[in-house]
């Protein structure tokens, strides 16, 4: 029997802005200058979040802290998109994701600091808990697209994940799942080159992360993780196709963490001094700020009120975080099931006393 050739699979990789912060008008997607400020006043929120958040672990003021320096772009891009009745199935890694969809800081203090209180979405708006284990909430995403599309409503589901979730058992059932069903979920890979210590190339062979969408039929992109213009022109098209019943799609936004993989790791340790330099050339708020400077649409005085409002906004947060009464240890035992086995109770009086 002949053989039969597989067709090529070639992946275009997306960039709009350069690192000078010049514009491909031709690609460009239809975005206002004030979404741009809009856009530009959230990231520079949630990276002075990011910094303090690490200084108060530093201080024994806050629990393990895991921060996204220099992933901001990715999360606030696609973020910006999102209706509020839609679903988020963030990671570890997007705490700026979660501000950005209107999960208040404070609380994002809360559930770093060990309270899982922190992790109650706002009213009306669909943002699940952090995944700690890497790569569960891909499976709770297909699940609740599936949902969604028995059910007939326009929501779509997002996920969002690291390159190191896609080496996992998790990342390929739920890509099967979402392709075998067509469903509105998007599947954003947050390619920051590490899982933890081990570099890209070492976890997967394949040339990209976004190719690996081909095996389950359907489309898959890489784009330039630090070009806010190319997250948001990529999760726009992936968002109107979800919408349209035209199913998923892979992202890849490749992308570098611009800080250590948790406040208890040291990335120094394999990582050059001269790589990390090299990767904070391609920031994406400063790419941004060069851009926005050229258009007329920011200038040192408007830099600075910026920065004030998210320092005075983020202190607020923080004050506010540490009045709050911590959690009865109590409901450990408390809220596992609908009501209390006599173990627990022994449990919990002996451990806890009355």
């Amino acid at each position: 029997m002949p053989k039969k050739v597989l067709k090529e699979f070639k992946v275009e990789y997306l960039q709009i802005l350069d690192e000078n912060g010049n514009c491909d008008d031709a690609l460009m997607p239809k975005i206002s200058n004030e979404e741009i400020k809009k856009m530009y006043e959230m990231l520079i929120l949630i990276r002075v979040f990011d910094q303090k958040a690490f200084n108060m672990q530093r201080q024994g003021r806050l629990g393990t802290y895991i921060q996204f320096k220099g992933q901001e772009a990715c999360q606030v891009g696609s973020a910006s998109l999102l209706k509020d009745e839609d679903f988020v199935f963030p990671m570890y890694r997007n705490s700026g994701l979660l501000i950005a969809r209107k999960q208040p800081m404070t609380q994002v203090l809360q559930y770093w600091n060990g309270d899982e209180r922190g992790m109650k979405s706002p009213p009306n708006v669909n943002n699940f808990p952090i995944a700690i284990p890497v790569g569960t909430q891909m499976i709770h995403a297909a699940g609740a697209a599936w949902a969604a599309k028995l059910r007939k409503t326009s929501q779509i589901c997002i996920t969002y994940f690291g390159d190191g979730a896609t080496s996992k058992g998790d990342f390929h059932e739920a890509m099967n799942f979402a392709g075998v069903f067509n469903l509105p979920v998007i599947f954003f890979c947050e390619n920051n080159q590490f899982a933890i210590s081990v570099p890209r190339p070492k976890q997967t062979h394949s040339e990209t992360i976004a190719q690996k969408a081909i095996a389950y039929g359907f489309e898959g992109v890489q784009i330039d993780g630090m070009d806010i213009f190319a997250v948001y022109k990529a999760t726009k098209e992936a968002f109107e196709k979800a919408r349209t019943g035209k199913g998923p799609t892979l992202i890849e936004a490749f992308t570098y963490r611009l800080c250590d993989h948790s406040t208890s790791d040291d990335a120094s340790r394999y990582r050059s001094k001269e790589e990390v330099e090299s990767w904070a050339k391609k920031d994406g708020i400063e790419r941004l700020e060069k851009h926005m400077r050229k258009k007329g649409l920011l200038d040192d005085t408007y830099k600075e009120k910026v920065l004030k409002q998210s320092q005075e906004a983020v202190e607020k947060s923080v004050t506010e975080f540490e009045k709050i009464t911590p959690p009865d240890p109590k409901d450990m035992f408390k809220y596992v099931y609908a009501e209390m086995t006599q173990q627990q109770i022994e449990e919990m009086h002996d451990i806890l006393g009355n």
